[in-house]
């Protein structure tokens, strides 16, 4: 087994939701811990409950309790004792909502001091969550503040990405948050983080408008012409290869988001609703951030846990997903560090382009 693992940060999320459910499920496969060493932020209590609701096999999980995730041993599965509350499935409560608090807090305590390599977090209800601790519309918004850079919401899978331009707003308030600069903003960051998170050379993004039919040459609306299109422009000068915009409904219908690397939706439901009817299993990545956090592009569903039926294949996804940003963004820095080194074969050593010695009428 390698021994540069990465360290993996999972957070329980609800207690009373599907969040144990989904991580048992996922960890009980004991290949993974070859994989990655997973630092499991939660209720010990909790977990052994939820263990009871599954079948013998997925509930097996064995876990090494440690104080911190410097503790965490590789080939294990590591549990940070944290969050405690009692599970009382299906039922919102504020016990469990200060319980997922907590294990996050935790979780992205290690995550800025480089004790994890990345942090993938099972869903919290944001309103049971809801405290003088915890005043944030979801996980993207606190870690946002917890983090450096500007954050955007992506929904990825192996068929589509999407990123949003405005995140968890009333949709009444949408169209006075959409302007020039924060479009041309949005596609500066999903043009970087399809770089370098995905390692796609150059990517092309298809950008959607606002209003039906694109707003029908300003019959229907007049954010396309006014402050979508002078964006697309502005950012493709800039080298965004952009393109739009197209209104949302043809754009999916038609299959024509597959000659693009990635979408920019307007709105969370514009982007999301698409998106997840045609991938069920996908995951929501926090780009833009210094830090990698994913997470499953589900809730809580209350409704069904402890049921023990909860699919964890977008948690898989999710887990699966911040291994290879890591490793991509890792990658991309270290061919980015010396852009301009160049390889002196002759005397076998790296060197930089001010250590060459050229020739007079060059100098």
């Amino acid at each position: 087994m390698s021994d540069n693992r990465l360290k993996i940060g999972i957070t329980q999320g609800d207690t009373n939701g599907i969040g144990w459910e989904v991580i048992l499920h996922t960890l009980a496969d004991s290949r993974l811990t070859e994989l990655f060493t997973p630092v499991v932020y939660g209720s010990e209590q909790a977990a052994k409950y939820y263990a009871t609701t599954l079948d013998s096999e997925e509930g097996a999980v064995q876990f090494n309790v440690v104080g911190s995730a410097d503790e965490a041993r590789k080939g294990k599965v590591n549990l940070v004792e944290c969050g405690d509350a009692k599970p009382q499935p299906g039922v919102a409560s504020k016990e469990a909502g200060k319980a997922a608090v907590e294990a996050l807090q935790r979780a992205v305590a290690d995550l800025k001091s480089g004790a994890i390599d990345a942090l993938v977090t099972a869903p919290i209800d944001k309103e049971m969550a809801q405290s003088e601790e915890f005043n944030f519309t979801g996980h993207t918004e606190f870690m946002a503040a917890n983090l450096e850079g500007e954050p955007m919401m992506i929904m990825c899978s192996e068929r589509l990405r999407v990123g949003l331009v405005t995140i968890h707003i009333p949709v009444a308030e949408v169209s006075q948050n959409i302007t020039k600069e924060k479009i041309i903003s949005s596609l500066t960051t999903l043009r970087a983080t399809l770089k370098q998170d995905f390692g796609i050379v150059e990517p092309r993004i298809a950008v959607l408008s606002l209003n039906p039919h694109a707003g029908e040459g300003g019959m229907l609306g007049s954010e396309e012409q006014e402050i979508i299109k002078p964006a697309i422009e502005e950012a493709f000068n800039d080298g965004v290869l952009a393109f739009g915009p197209f209104p949302a409904d043809g754009l999916f219908a038609t299959g024509g988001y597959a000659k693009y690397d990635a979408v920019l939706a307007m709105y969370h439901d514009q982007g999301l609703t698409p998106f997840k009817t045609l991938s069920p299993d996908g995951v929501n990545f926090t780009a833009g951030l210094s830090e990698v956090r994913t997470s499953p592009d589900h809730g809580t569903a209350y409704d069904i846990a402890g049921k023990g039926i909860a699919d964890p294949q977008s948690m898989r996804n999710a887990i699966y997903a911040a291994i290879d940003i890591v490793r991509n963004r890792r990658e991309w820095e270290r061919w980015n560090r010396n852009p301009l080194q160049h390889f002196e074969r002759e005397k076998g050593r790296d060197v930089s382009v001010k250590d060459l010695k050229l020739p007079e009428s060059e100098e």
